[in-house]
C-alpha cells in the first residue's frame, strides 16, 4: 500500500463530517497530532443537526447499520461508542408497504423473518429467504476486507482469489435477476434491491454485488442513536476532543499553500495560516478539486447519483402503521428507475422512505408531538430539472407529497403540520454537492473499487482525500472506513480489521407493544 511520505507528525483534517472524524480517530490513536477544521458552526457534515422550533431534525442520514465501525474509531483512542451514545436495535428495521395494500415487516433476525415472509407470501418464498440469506452472508464476507475495506493502488489488486470467489458467487450478474433467483414475489424483490439507490443505479443495472447493502441493511441490523443520528458525529467530536485534537468550527478554508510538491500549511478564509505535514480533504470533490488547483482526468466524466426531496415535518399527530422506517412502495418499479437515472422526470408514482424518529426518542419534538422524515428520490440536476428550476418546482412538489402521502393512508397529514423544511436539488448545490446530489458519485462499475476517484493526490506527496466521492464509498458504513483508510495512508497501517469477528457494541433491546393511535410506536 502507498503511503504519505515524508514527516507526518501534524496533520490538518478539513471536514467534520463522519469520515474526517473517523480518520482524526485513527490519526490520534496512531499518535498524530490532528487539528481538525470545519467551516460549519460544529460537527456533522451531512449528518447535521438543525432546530425547527422545538424539533431537533437530522438534515441527513437516518439509517444507522455496522455500528461497529464507529466503535472501531472510538477504539483507536481507547474508547467505547457505547460510552457516547445508546443504540436501540430497530425491530423490525424497516416496514414495508406496497401499492397493493399489503404490508411486511423487515426483520434482521433470519427465524422473525423467514416467519414474516411465509405469512406474507407462503413457504416456498419463506424457503427462498432463507437461501438469499446465506448467499447476503457468503457475499459479504468475500467482498468486505478485499474489495471494501482497503486501499486500492491499481486495478491488478483485484487479481486475487477473492475475486474468483465473487465470481461463482454470482456478484457480477445484475442485482434484480440474482434477487430473483431465490425470490419470485416481486414485492419482495424490492425490499431486496431497492438498496441499489443508494449505489446509484438501478436494480436491474446494477452488480449483483452491490446486495452487500442489502445484507447491512436485512441481515446485519439498523439501529438508531438516541438524540438521533446527528448524535454520532457529536460523539466522535467529543471523543476527538479528548484523546487531544484541535476542533475548529466555523473555520473554511480558502487554500493550501504548496512547495515543492507538498502542502506546506492550511490557509483558512479568516486569513490564519496552519502550518502541517499533511492535509486530508473530506469535503465535496468539486471543493476538493479546487483547492487542489485541477481536477484529474478520467475517459469519462463522473457521473452522480441520483438526488431527493426531503420533507422534515413537525406534526401534532403520528399514524399507527408507521414504523421507525416505513417504505412505502409505487406500483411503478422499472419506470420510477427509469425516471431518476435516465429520462429525468420526477417519480410519476413515487417510492418513499418515512422515518419517524420519535419513535423511540419522544425528546426530539416538544411533548405531544412527532417528527417525520420523508425522502422522495428525484433526478439529479444533470439528467433532470436544473438548482435553479427547484425554485418554483419545490413547493409545487411539495404539495404533491403531502397529497400523495395523505392517499397512502396518513390522513390530515396536511394540517397536522406545524414546523416543516423542505430540502431539494436547489438546497444539495447550494451546500456544494455536485450535480444536485448529495449521494455523490454513483457506484457503476468504472465508478467503484480502483475506478473510484483514489484517496491519494497525484503530484503532492502528503495530501489525501477521503468522504462518499472517494474509496469505498456512499453511506454511513463506508465513510466510516473511507476515514479509516485515509489514516492508513498517513500511518501506514493496514487500514482495516475483521469486521465480521468483531462484537457489536452494546445495545437496548426494545420489547414489542401494541400500539395506538398517537403512541409512539417501539417499532
Amino acid at each position: 500500500m502507498r503511503t504519505v511520505t515524508g514527516p507526518t507528525d501534524h496533520v490538518v483534517v478539513v471536514g467534520a463530517g463522519l469520515s474526517g472524524l473517523a480518520c482524526a480517530l485513527h490519526l490520534l490513536g496512531a499518535g498524530r497530532r490532528v487539528t481538525l477544521v470545519e467551516r460549519d458552526a460544529g460537527p456533522g457534515g451531512r449528518a447535521g443537526r438543525v432546530r425547527l422550533g422545538g424539533y431537533q431534525v437530522d438534515t441527513g442520514p437516518t439509517v444507522l447499520t455496522m455500528p461497529h465501525l464507529a466503535d472501531e474509531a472510538f477504539a483507536a483512542v481507547g474508547d467505547r461508542l457505547d460510552r457516547h451514545v445508546e443504540l436501540v436495535a430497530l425491530h423490525p428495521a424497516y416496514r414495508a408497504g406496497f401499492a397493493d395494500g399489503t404490508s411486511l415487516d423487515v426483520h434482521t433476525d433470519g427465524d422473525a423473518m423467514e416467519a414474516e415472509v411465509r405469512r406474507f407470501a407462503g413457504p416456498a418464498e419463506a424457503a427462498g429467504y432463507r437461501r438469499l440469506r446465506e448467499w447476503l452472508e457468503r457475499l459479504y464476507r468475500a467482498q468486505m476486507r478485499r474489495f471494501i475495506d482497503t486501499n486500492f493502488d491499481s486495478p491488478f489488486q483485484l487479481a486475487h482469489p477473492d475475486l474468483a470467489r465473487l465470481a461463482a458467487l454470482g456478484g457480477f450478474g445484475r442485482l434484480d435477476s440474482r434477487i430473483g433467483r431465490f425470490l419470485t414475489d416481486d414485492r419482495l424483490r424490492r425490499v431486496f434491491s431497492f438498496q441499489a439507490l443508494y449505489a446509484g443505479v438501478a436494480p436491474a443495472r446494477a452488480l449483483a454485488a452491490y446486495a452487500v447493502i442489502a445484507y447491512m441493511d436485512t441481515v446485519a441490523g439498523v439501529w438508531f442513536p438516541k438524540g438521533g443520528l446527528h448524535a454520532l458525529p457529536r460523539a466522535m467530536a467529543e471523543a476527538a476532543s479528548g484523546a487531544g485534537a484541535e476542533l475548529r468550527w466555523s473555520a473554511e478554508v480558502s487554500a493550501l499553500e504548496r512547495r515543492s510538491g507538498r502542502v506546506r500549511a492550511v490557509r483558512l478564509a479568516s486569513g490564519e495560516r496552519i502550518p502541517c505535514d499533511a492535509v486530508v480533504l473530506t469535503c465535496e470533490l468539486p471543493t476538493a478539486h479546487r483547492l487542489l488547483g485541477r481536477t484529474p482526468r478520467r475517459p469519462v466524466p463522473l457521473r452522480h447519483a441520483p438526488s431527493a426531496v426531503v420533507l422534515h415535518a413537525g406534526t401534532d399527530r403520528t399514524w399507527p402503521h408507521l414504523a421507525h422506517h416505513t417504505l412505502s412502495f409505487g406500483a411503478a418499479w422499472e419506470r420510477t428507475f427509469d425516471e431518476l437515472t435516465r429520462s429525468g422526470a420526477l417519480m410519476s408514482d413515487p417510492s418513499l422512505l418515512i422515518t419517524r424518529p420519535t419513535a423511540h426518542d419522544a425528546s426530539l419534538a416538544p411533548p405531544g408531538r412527532h417528527l417525520h422524515y420523508v425522502l422522495a428520490p428525484c433526478p439529479n440536476t444533470d439528467v433532470g430539472p436544473s438548482a435553479a428550476a427547484w425554485r418554483d418546482l419545490g413547493p409545487r412538489y411539495r404539495d404533491s407529497l403531502v397529497a400523495e402521502l395523505e392517499r397512502r393512508g396518513l390522513d390530515g397529514f396536511a394540517d397536522s403540520v406545524e414546523e416543516e423544511l423542505l430540502v431539494t436539488p436547489l438546497d444539495w448545490t447550494a451546500q456544494g454537492h455536485a450535480a444536485g446530489s448529495p449521494f455523490s458519485v454513483s457506484h457503476t462499475f468504472a465508478q467503484t473499487g480502483p475506478f473510484r476517484p483514489r484517496n491519494l493526490v497525484r503530484g503532492l506527496d502528503n495530501v489525501v482525500l477521503a468522504g462518499c466521492g472517494t474509496t469505498p464509498g456512499v453511506g454511513v458504513p463506508t465513510v466510516l472506513i473511507s476515514g479509516k483508510l485515509a489514516a492508513a495512508r498517513i500511518t501506514g497501517g493496514a487500514g482495516r480489521r475483521p469486521p465480521v469477528s468483531r462484537p457489536r457494541p452494546a445495545v437496548r433491546e426494545l420489547p414489542s407493544a401494541p400500539t395506538r393511535a398517537g403512541a409512539h410506536d417501539p417499532s
